[in-house]
């Protein structure tokens, strides 16, 4: 620290003698008519001869990355958002701009004008004409930051991340235009996109533990939203019949590989259509977007990309369809605990799998599922019909009644969607947030809240519907091969950093 310290006071100084000059070292605006890509996809191709007959002017604004000072010339690479550029300084070029050249640093601003041409290595490169000077850099760019392990260090100095690791700002890119294809893929079908609050009076739609704040205008308490259902299912009730949101939402739970209190969704209902359809939907949605992102539909896996065993996940449909309680007999799930929450609980305790002690059945299965099913779900995978406790505000289903019309879809050992045919019966449903609102008076902060405005939109009318989320976040690791959810968001929440 000591170091960067003295480093920093060194470049103050010259920020100092830049202005003593004349030079103001946080610039004006400049117009920089190329990019680095363009000018390498254009003229990358050409002779050094017919570099020679293209005189025109091209002008660049960027980074300083590198810099080699030879006396009496000098190069430099600079880096504009599309990549890096060589430049080429000559000697009347100095001269003229002794002052910038004194006082210049790796990870200064500049920008440059001037024609192209091939060096005796042959790289592409500017020869300077005219120099200003945009903006000095007051920190050193790492020097070892391509070695560094440590995720925090990158994730909280994301900037700097991003500055000096040009794959992860293509990483962030690539999840650009995954955004703009869902919006895409939505539009083309007929959706409409919404934008519900983020801020509730009751937090539903989801099981989980909400963030509280307080409105002092209007002195009442307010939630974060855990989920944009409830709003989404009113605009079906209102005529809408086919809606998404992309937006954050936020859990007030633990953070992991797999978690981030604030996380991407998108969430989208279609009117008289049902779980069996948002499938054959979620069949086509997930293949669309792997090959818009990935150009195919078979992406690595985990492992070392050098590894002759490295996994690769398949997105190619019809995916499997199993039960819940099917897929845990599969692993070894003794059938007595689906009815017995004593024999759930030994059996939990067996196979050291922690379980609050005020939980249901419907909870102890869930995290036996977690536990001993979820991590071999590889492949695309529907689970389906899970128990009504689980899912208060799905629809019932008529043959087994203690079970409901859900799936989730599983990939990479990772829940990626969440789907179910919407319980449209308010009479029902307001018996479910009794449950739920009674659960949440024994300790469950998860349970969802009461809530009658919600039940009075039902009781005016919601069409026979389908609704479905996926969290972005999940999804965008998974179709680049990450493994934490902390490399895929550009400011993933930390804890506050020790001095």
């Amino acid at each position: 620290m000591e170091e960067i310290n003295q480093l920093v006071q060194e470049r103050i100084k010259k920020l100092n003698r830049l202005r003593d000059s004349g030079i103001e070292p946080y610039g004006a605006p400049f117009t920089a008519k190329d990019r680095a890509a363009s000018l390498i996809d254009k003229f990358g191709g050409l002779s050094k001869e017919d570099l020679e007959a293209n005189i025109g002017e091209n002008t660049l604004a960027g980074r300083v990355i590198s810099f080699r000072d030879f006396g009496k010339t000098a190069f430099a690479h600079i880096q504009d958002e599309s990549g890096r550029m060589q430049v080429y300084f000559a000697k009347d070029i100095i001269n003229t701009n002794k002052d910038i050249f004194k006082n210049l640093d790796i990870g200064d601003l500049i920008g440059v004008s001037g024609p192209l041409f091939r060096t005796k290595t042959n790289e592409l490169t500017v020869q300077v004409k005219s120099i200003t000077f945009l903006c000095k850099s007051l920190r050193p760019l790492p020097e070892k930051w391509h070695g560094l392990k440590d995720i925090e260090t990158r994730c909280r100095q994301r900037y700097v991340d991003l500055i000096v690791n040009p794959h992860i700002k293509e990483l962030f890119l690539k999840r650009s235009r995954l955004i703009k294809s869902i919006r895409n893929f939505f539009d083309e079908r007929g959706f409409v996109e919404v934008e519900t609050p983020m801020m509730h009076q009751i937090p539903g739609g989801a099981t989980a533990r909400p963030f509280k704040t307080h409105h002092n205008a209007l002195g009442i308490d307010l939630y974060l939203r855990i989920a944009p259902e409830i709003y989404l299912k009113k605009l079906l009730v209102g005529g809408y019949e086919k809606v998404y949101e992309i937006n954050k939402n936020f859990r007030n739970e633990g953070i992991s590989s797999k978690h981030n209190p604030e996380f991407t969704m998108l969430e989208f209902y279609i009117s008289y259509k049902d779980y069996k359809y948002l499938m054959e939907f979620t069949e086509e949605i997930i293949p669309y977007l792997c090959k818009e992102i990935n150009g195919g539909l078979r992406v690595p896996f985990g492992g070392d990309a050098e590894s002759e065993n490295r996994e690769v996940i398949d997105f190619t449909p019809p995916w499997p369809q199993i039960t819940m309680v099917e897929a845990m007999k599969q692993n070894g799930v003794d059938p007595v605990v689906f009815d017995d929450i004593e024999k759930a609980k030994i059996f939990a305790n067996d196979n050291n799998i922690d379980i609050d002690k005020k939980a249901t059945l419907g909870k102890i299965l869930d995290e036996i599922f977690k536990k001993k099913v979820e991590p071999g779900l590889i492949q695309p995978v529907f689970i389906t019909d899970y128990p009504v406790e689980l899912s208060p505000l799905a629809k019932r289903k008529k043959d087994s009644p203690d079970f409901v019309e859900r799936f989730e879809l599983f990939i990479g050992g990772r829940e990626v969607a969440n789907a179910f045919s919407e319980l449209n019966d308010p009479a029902d449903q307001g018996k479910r947030l009794l449950e739920q609102a009674a659960a949440r008076d024994r300790g469950d902060e998860e349970a969802n809240f009461m809530d009658e405005d919600f039940l009075r939109a039902l009781e005016y009318g919601m069409p026979p519907a389908a609704g479905e989320g996926i969290g972005i976040d999940r999804l965008f690791m998974l179709l680049t091969n990450t493994s934490s959810i902390r490399d895929v968001i550009l400011f993933p929440q930390l804890k506050p950093e020790q001095h």
